[in-house]
């Protein structure tokens, strides 16, 4: 008889009618107008789009990407309820410390698949095997293979965190490090304030650093509206450097809404953007896809460029067949962390910084034991598919000293 404690193994086998499913209805797209040289400013051209379902449909091998997967030891167990799918990789050093991994939105555990291998067995790919670690990848509630959330307040980065929590104890893992980006980072924090005595280290890439605004709301939007006048752009002036205030027009200057404003509509009517998303895979596509464009690396055109493509379609294609877009973007109406002042647990905390991250250290430093803070020329927001190498020798080189 198994219990909810039962920690099962897991392979991904999508029936073959699901994929006929997609092909048909990539096959029968009804298609809209644009204007003509606008480019990205109006968010995905057509012609891209169009030429990217066709490769989803006719050249993308979606049996190859699941064998490719399935090699990787994968789990389910259950924590409250919630199913819970999660890798497990050990290291060949029995003395590995323990890491777990939090993706964000809108990836999933995809998006660390050429991470496992430096970190596991850092010897085999030119490192030191005393930088090894045992890594555990959830995929968080609501995503993927973890299935839908199922309860009002599931959805949020501070359950998720309580559910990687629960996890690393069912594995028997009493002192661990952490690690994300995105939504991750939140839950990578989080970690360090709940399970404070088993966390050795948080190491974070682009932490999500939100200003605070002086004055009453009406200044408030005031100055989101204007973005340069108000109490915060007077303090930035005299208290950032260019590059930081650089870095806070980007986050809440007067193109802030267009750049951040798929977050307003997923925190506010989330499921009836859901609805569309779960019935056109090219409407998913569209939507996935432009976030890539927009959140990796600056100095690329086209997200193939930062990324691989069959990793991003893959993303995309788990997305589609586990039927979790709805569920996987409530964490923007449940979650409380979203420019909260939040406190600080006191684990040192180490943050990569990518092209693109609006990243600013002092407001970092507010809220977390800042011991590391490295910035780099290459990468992006999906640092560990954009720049594989430099995530995981900054993870390795900041629990370097933490074993």
């Amino acid at each position: 008889m198994s219990s909810e404690h039962d920690i099962r193994p897991f392979r991904i086998e999508i029936p073959q009618h699901q994929i006929d499913d997609l092909n048909a209805r990539l096959a029968n797209v009804l298609w809209p107008d644009e204007l003509p040289g606008v480019g990205w400013v109006y968010g995905m051209p057509v012609a891209y789009l169009q030429a990217l379902a066709q490769y989803w449909r006719t050249r993308y091998d979606w049996r190859a990407n699941e064998q490719r997967l399935n090699e990787i030891p994968q789990f389910v167990t259950e924590i409250d309820g919630q199913t819970v799918h999660f890798l497990h990789v050990r290291s060949p050093e029995p003395d590995a410390l323990p890491l777990v991994l939090s993706h964000g939105w809108p990836a999933s555990f995809v998006e660390f698949l050429e991470v496992i291998g430096p970190l596991t067995d850092p010897r085999a790919h030119g490192g030191d095997r005393a930088d090894a670690f045992h890594v555990v990848i959830p995929s968080l509630p609501g995503f993927a293979f973890s299935g839908p959330t199922t309860k009002v307040g599931d959805g949020s980065t501070e359950r998720y965190a309580e559910v990687v929590a629960a996890l690393m104890a069912r594995l028997g893992y009493d002192r661990y490090g952490a690690q994300g980006g995105d939504a991750g980072y939140f839950v990578s924090t989080e970690l360090g304030r709940i399970a404070t005595e088993h966390l050795v280290g948080i190491h974070v890439n682009g932490p999500i650093t939100i200003p605070s605004f002086g004055g009453d709301e009406r200044s408030r939007d005031g100055d989101r509206a204007a973005g340069a006048s108000g109490s915060l752009w007077d303090t930035a002036e005299s208290e950032y450097s260019a590059q930081d205030q650089a870095r806070l027009e980007a986050m809440i200057g007067p193109d802030s809404y267009t750049r951040y404003g798929y977050a307003m509509v997923q925190s506010g009517r989330p499921q009836t953007l859901a609805i569309g998303m779960h019935d056109s895979p090219v409407g998913l596509l569209s939507w996935i896809v432009d976030m890539f464009q927009r959140w990796t690396n600056p100095a690329k055109e086209l997200p193939e460029d930062a990324v691989d493509l069959d990793a991003l379609l893959t993303n995309v294609s788990i997305y589609w067949f586990t039927k979790t877009f709805a569920s996987s973007i409530r964490l923007y109406r449940e979650s409380n962390s979203w420019g909260v002042d939040s406190r600080n647990s006191g684990v040192p905390t180490g943050a990569a910084i990518f092209p693109g991250d609006n990243s600013i250290r002092k407001l970092a430093e507010q809220a977390h034991t800042i011991v590391r803070w490295t910035e780099y020329d290459r990468g992006g927001h999906f640092a560990a598919m954009e720049a594989p190498d430099l995530l995981a020798a900054d993870v390795r080189e900041f629990f370097r000293s933490l074993r």
